[in-house]
């Protein structure tokens, strides 16, 4: 089997997952983007969390072109991305307990807001307890996660449940556990994880219907322009002046 064909597979099956997301979802997508339509009208702000692979997703909305600028990132030290040293060490935090909420209450994260939080299985201290201890503030947490993991797989933290059970809307990513789309036989492992595409992409639509119902409500929503374009900086500057107080990663 030659290598085209294994891209066109990986392909095929990233569109039909999208697919999927795109039709089974559009409730979920389309609550949560009146949740965050809704935070933003009401002078909340909004965060997002994810740990490891998970995080990629969450800094996808953040400080971004045809972003929206309110969007900031909820970094837990040691667990954002493969950066960290030893790389297993992100691994091994995500199973630590007491550690997202020492995160929550040190961060300016308040009663009001909303926090995404990304978690492909969904069943780890990390953001188990981040999603419980966020609602017990008084945020509204969005989570993004593969909900097939909750009945093919056991909670690996102290609550015995999974990120599903704490969230004021769940999006389904669909994907399969494990996190690999093909298989060979001449590979002893499946390969080709698509959950980071699939992710983004229901993430991205999230935001995009946030923007469409505060445009429908006569809120111009405080999107960020890409600085390579003229009057970029210009306009992103604008937007930091009037939204400072509610935007974190400048400080």
């Amino acid at each position: 089997m030659g290598d085209s064909k294994l891209a066109g597979q990986f392909f095929d099956a990233a569109i039909g997952l999208l697919q999927r997301v795109r039709d089974e979802e559009a409730g979920a997508v389309e609550a949560a983007g009146t949740l965050i339509a809704d935070t933003v009208a009401d002078g909340g702000r909004l965060f997002a969390f994810g740990a490891g692979h998970s995080s990629l997703a969450a800094q996808d909305l953040v400080y971004r072109a045809g972003g929206l600028a309110l969007m900031n990132l909820l970094a837990v030290p040691g667990a954002v991305g493969v950066d960290v040293v030893p790389a297993t060490l992100g691994s091994a935090l995500e199973r630590v307990d007491g550690l997202a909420s020492a995160v929550l209450d040190t961060s300016p994260a308040r009663s009001g807001d909303v926090l995404v939080i990304i978690s492909l299985s969904g069943r780890n201290a990390l953001p188990v307890e981040m999603a419980m201890h966020a609602r017990a503030l008084g945020l509204k947490v969005i989570g993004v996660t593969s909900v097939a993991y909750a009945s093919e797989t056991k909670p690996r933290n102290a609550s015995g449940t999974y990120l599903k059970d704490h969230c004021d809307v769940v999006l389904d990513s669909k994907i399969a556990i494990g996190d690999a789309e093909l298989t060979l036989d001449s590979v002893p492992a499946p390969f080709a994880p698509a959950s980071t595409v699939v992710t983004s992409a229901l993430l991205q639509a999230v935001m995009a219907t946030a923007a469409g119902t505060l445009a429908d409500r006569g809120i111009e929503p405080p999107l960020l322009r890409s600085g390579n374009v003229d009057g970029g900086h210009e306009w992103n500057g604008r937007v930091f002046e009037e939204y400072g107080d509610r935007i974190f990663y400048r400080r």
